[in-house]
């Protein structure tokens, strides 16, 4: 029996079964003016050395919250120390919370917000 694609048609061009929309690509008319009036934003950053967090810890200094994917430093353990001592810092200055969300992710988020480490799972009710 043949089997519809769940997403046939994009922009008029046709999808082929199997192949996917990268929706990374694509751009939607209002997205600037919806994000000019935010207060923060979820930025999502990848490290390949320790020396990258950097420039990325700004981010949370102006309030954004930071998702990192720390996997290409996750064997190194003076990187890992050298992290997580940074991270701790930042935590304090801007009064805000860090927390592993996955295996080689991290969430950092500015003053004002907490991250609940409890995972919430379908038919869970507090």
């Amino acid at each position: 029996m043949f089997r519809k694609g769940i997403m046939r048609k994009h922009s008029g061009d046709a999808l082929e079964e199997g192949s996917f929309l990268d929706l990374g690509a694509m751009h939607f008319e209002d997205e600037a003016f919806a994000l000019s009036g935010a207060k923060s934003t979820v930025r999502v950053a990848e490290i390949f050395r320790f020396e990258d967090l950097h420039q990325l810890t700004k981010f949370v200094y102006n309030g954004d919250i930071l998702l990192l994917d720390y996997t290409s430093i996750a064997n190194d353990q003076v990187a890992m120390k050298r992290l997580s001592t940074e991270l701790a810092n930042i935590s304090r200055d801007t009064r805000g919370d860090v927390a592993g969300i996955a295996k080689n992710i991290l969430a950092i988020v500015p003053g004002g917000m907490r991250i609940d480490r409890n995972k919430i799972r379908p038919g869970f009710h507090p």
